[in-house]
């Protein structure tokens, strides 16, 4: 009996397990997440659903967003003017399965008929096939890679569990502006019958959706069907990395998440992060300060981390490094003032004698009264060389090239500033006029900044 329960905790280990953490970790053969600069895409799983998804439509209408609906067949073939309604307004149909089960719980060829099945429901009413496919709970087993050819497996990069309907309007709605960001893919649900919802659960979500299309209206955002997203991305440089590279990136991005999550970082922005921080100890050799001040072992200091995947986009969406610059430079622009600010207003931060960072720079961190210094020579400081020479080979726009033709110049060096300076000059100096021209500032002060170097790709 153990040696049977052995081989099938093997089998389900291979067939299922193992598949879902490498499509949910590194997005091997699925799509999760756009590089646009102003698109989002909002996606349906569930429906549709007789009471909720004509008003979803009208939603939808009033702020000319487009959307993906994942249906299942079961539920578009009780509702078949819904589903020619969202194809007639424009909108991606998608395939959920016939039925809301897990492919964990189904052999290959029962999920190909579910998919099969659902595809000619749809092909019935709209005239047209769908080859977008969200399985459910997002959960694929080893077969379902296999179907590429036939149907493209879409996931989805934020989720908020508006499923629950103790999550009430106001949290929910945080969680969607927390995530409303370009490239985003976005799950949400309009139909509360599968198993573990609540019923009126999506009434919630549609008060919050409205709410987060509003917002998307002034940071003008768009919402996009995912076919189009995936289109984009086809057409970017990172369609053309490297399976190795993706997967340096995978690995990447996922540390950063367990370093966030083990080191407790703060974000400045969380509505768009780009800086973090955390209050630690300073461990490192002694370093003088701009204030005459010395930054000794023991002291309390704010480090300051940039978001890797930020940094990324960036990286990606950049034609130039010139252009990678400026564009990092101008999200640090932004954040400093919000860091003061949140400093000023929390004295355990405002005790700490000073801000701290490690980085591959030259130039860039002395535009914001950053201090540079020449990290000591030992272990740590060629480690850090090590990782951050590969992090820039990733996310910098000439790759490996640059690396090579400037590799004197990429060494790891300190950045390091007295808090109290950074209070001095943008605690009390930056209004809010001038911190509204700050954010606004446009291609004219690209233009000043054309020369300027990478600000910071800091090691985490």
């Amino acid at each position: 009996m153990e040696t049977l329960l052995l081989w099938l905790f093997y089998i389900s280990t291979f067939y299922a397990f193992i598949p879902g953490i490498i499509s949910r970790i590194f997005g091997y053969r699925v799509f999760r997440r756009g590089i646009g600069v102003k698109d989002f895409a909002l996606t349906f799983d569930d429906g549709p659903d007789p009471k909720y998804t004509p008003i979803l439509l009208d939603l939808l209408n009033k702020y000319n967003a487009k959307a993906t609906f994942f249906v299942v067949g079961s539920h578009a073939e009780r509702c078949p003017e819904i589903i020619r309604r969202m194809h007639a307004e424009g909108h991606l149909i998608g395939i959920h399965n016939y039925i809301h089960k897990s492919n964990w719980l189904m052999r290959p060829s029962t999920v190909r008929k579910q998919i099969q099945l659902t595809d000619d429901i749809i092909y019935g009413i709209t005239g047209e096939r769908s080859t977008y496919y969200r399985p459910p709970w997002g959960i694929v087993n080893l077969f379902d890679f296999s179907k590429r050819r036939h149907v493209k497996i879409v996931l989805w990069s934020a989720m908020f569990g508006d499923w629950r309907k103790k999550l009430g309007v106001d949290r929910l709605t945080e969680k969607m502006l927390a995530r409303l960001n370009p490239g985003e893919v976005m799950l949400l649900h309009d139909c509360g019958l599968t198993l573990g919802a609540d019923p009126e659960a999506p009434e919630q979500m549609l008060a919050a959706l409205e709410r987060t299309l509003e917002e998307a209206k002034v940071r003008g955002l768009n919402s996009i069907r995912v076919d189009e997203m995936i289109k984009a991305a086809e057409k970017s440089s990172l369609a053309r990395m490297s399976f190795g590279k993706r997967l340096l990136v995978g690995l990447w991005l996922l540390w950063e998440r367990c370093f966030h999550f083990l080191f407790r970082l703060r974000t400045v922005s969380p509505a768009l992060p780009f800086l973090h921080y955390r209050l630690r100890a300073y461990q490192g050799h002694s370093v003088s300060l701009d204030d005459g001040t010395t930054l000794s072992k023991g002291d309390q200091v704010i480090e300051l981390h940039i978001d890797n995947h930020q940094l990324f986009e960036l990286g990606m969406q950049s034609r130039s490094a010139a252009q990678l610059a400026i564009r990092m430079i101008r999200r640090m622009d932004k954040d400093m003032p919000y860091l003061a600010e949140i400093i000023a207003g929390d004295d355990t931060l405002s005790e700490a004698k000073a801000l701290y960072g490690i980085s591959m720079i030259n130039r860039g961190p002395e535009k914001f009264g950053f201090t540079v210094k020449d990290m000591p020579k030992g272990l740590f400081a060629s480690l850090t060389k090590f990782y951050l020479s590969i992090l820039l080979s990733v996310i910098h726009p000439a790759g490996g090239a640059r690396l090579k033709e400037r590799s004197e110049a990429l060494v790891p060096k300190i950045i390091v500033m007295p808090v109290s300076q950074l209070l001095d000059s943008y605690g009390q100096k930056c209004t809010g006029a001038k911190l509204h021209r700050r954010q606004a500032a446009g291609p004219e002060h690209e233009e000043d900044m054309a020369e300027a170097e990478l600000p910071g790709a800091h090691a985490h």
